[in-house]
């Protein structure tokens, strides 16, 4: 007996059959979180975190949030009980306490694992402590589905890493690459790890770019993947084209050099526009105005394209991290600092106001200056309270590279005609994960499939 599907095709893009919300549950600051399930009308949540800065989480391809990942103060020095591993439930994992991390801002990531559905990579790098990096394995099978640490503390590399963990998906649409730099050294090296079915690889080390030596460093990926920009404190800015399929980074383009002396740029975090055009970046300066700025990639100049959406020269404010929504806005977090002493960590029960109860948003992020739409403190958390951190999730859904050379995982590949277009239909059935993934492009109406 077969049974027959008929699917309608509303794009030309290369997309997976099922809905894909993975990243849609975000687990931050205090107690807070936001569930993007309805897209029009995200809703604050309530988690069991309380972490300054560096947090994760996954869903599963439904939105149903999985698990996450939070660090506690790094002023406490407990090593064996820094980073935690919590379920849906908001409880520690089994065998999910004693993982290394500290709270920093980038230093923590989840992958999938490519070959078994049920189990996941826990990334951590080793800044200021436990140098290095590091990985441990989460098993949601376990516990009748809420999940149990089954590796732990695996260590990769034994040097200082910057604080600017990041991953992407692979070109084929199933592995991962893990990328990160060290601080140790003035250099130009950036380390990558491929993570296939096999495991993960031997690291690949590239030089390129401008040396430094600074361990406030972060990443960020454009949203197809080609392309990311680099920031660090002292103000180096700087972007690159990257290759998903080699992994190669090339066309370094510095925007910013990094300063010999003072004044530094103080560049804190940054995000790119769903069109990949703008890159907006915050500073942070405790004893300086800090600044959010629009920066037009576009521009033979993007340098002279700056302009600032936001001033702020209040000391008790600290700008925190922008990150991209599944809704194609960007969140910006800021902490309140409460004139304590290096910061307010964890916050006092007395300490809730407008600027650590929201979240400010960019709303229309595709569009040029102030018609981006800058709205400060206008996402309410419910009552729960934001510190610097936004999650360090990566695009967990971002598509293969369609009809490119490491869009291997295709195992039927029919050109169908309709009209004067060639349209393509690619069929990949993954045994592990007991799934089939269709892609597409130039393709419209419909397509039966039989099963």
């Amino acid at each position: 007996m077969k049974l027959t599907l008929t699917l309608s095709f509303c794009i030309i893009a290369s997309t997976c059959l099922f809905a894909q919300k993975r990243n849609f549950v975000w687990c931050l600051g205090d107690s807070a979180g936001i569930d993007f399930t309805n897209l029009q009308n995200p809703i604050p949540i309530a988690t069991g975190m309380d972490a300054r800065g560096r947090c994760t989480s996954i869903a599963d391809s439904l939105g149903n949030l999985l698990f996450y990942a939070s660090t506690s103060d790094p002023l406490l020095l407990i090593p064996d009980e820094l980073l935690y591993v919590r379920n849906v439930l908001n409880q520690v994992m089994t065998n999910g306490d004693s993982i290394v991390g500290l709270n920093w801002y980038q230093e923590l990531t989840i992958t999938q694992d490519p070959a078994n559905s049920n189990l996941y990579y826990l990334f951590s790098i080793g800044v200021t402590n436990s140098y290095g990096l590091y990985y441990s394995v989460v098993d949601m099978s376990l516990n009748g589905g809420l999940g149990g640490v089954v590796q732990k503390n695996v260590q990769l590399e034994n040097f200082k890493c910057t604080d600017g963990l990041t991953a992407i998906k692979h070109g084929n649409g199933r592995d991962w690459w893990i990328i990160f730099r060290r601080w140790d050294t003035v250099n130009d090296l950036f380390y990558k790890y491929l993570i296939t079915p096999s495991g993960i690889s031997n690291v690949i080390i590239q030089n390129i770019g401008s040396p430094t030596n600074n361990g406030f460093t972060k990443m960020k990926f454009s949203p197809d993947g080609n392309k990311f920009a680099m920031i660090n404190l002292p103000g180096l800015m700087e972007i690159y084209d990257f290759d998903r399929c080699t992994g190669i980074i090339s066309n370094s383009i510095t925007i910013h050099p990094e300063p010999i002396s003072a004044p530094y740029g103080r560049f804190w975090s940054c995000e790119f526009s769903p069109n990949g055009r703008f890159l907006y970046v915050a500073t942070n300066n405790n004893s300086a105005t800090k600044d959010l700025y629009q920066y037009d990639l576009l521009s033979p100049n993007p340098v002279t394209s700056r302009i600032s959406l936001t001033s702020n020269s209040n000391y008790l404010i600290g700008y925190g991290f922008l990150k991209r929504g599944p809704d194609d806005k960007i969140y910006f977090s800021t902490a309140y600092q409460c004139d304590a002493f290096p910061y307010c960590y964890p916050y006092p029960d007395s300490v809730y106001n407008q600027y650590n109860m929201n979240l400010s948003v960019i709303n229309s992020p595709d569009s040029l200056g102030l018609a981006c739409d800058y709205t400060p403190y206008s996402f309410y958390l419910g009552g729960k309270r934001t510190y610097y951190g936004l999650p360090n999730n990566p695009d967990y859904v971002m598509p293969a590279l369609t009809g490119s050379p490491c869009d291997t995982l295709v195992s039927i590949n029919e050109p169908a005609s309709t009209g004067n277009t060639n349209a393509n239909l690619h069929l990949y059935y993954a045994p592990d994960w007991e799934k089939a993934f269709i892609n597409a492009d130039n393709l419209k109406g419909k397509i039966t499939v039989y099963v």
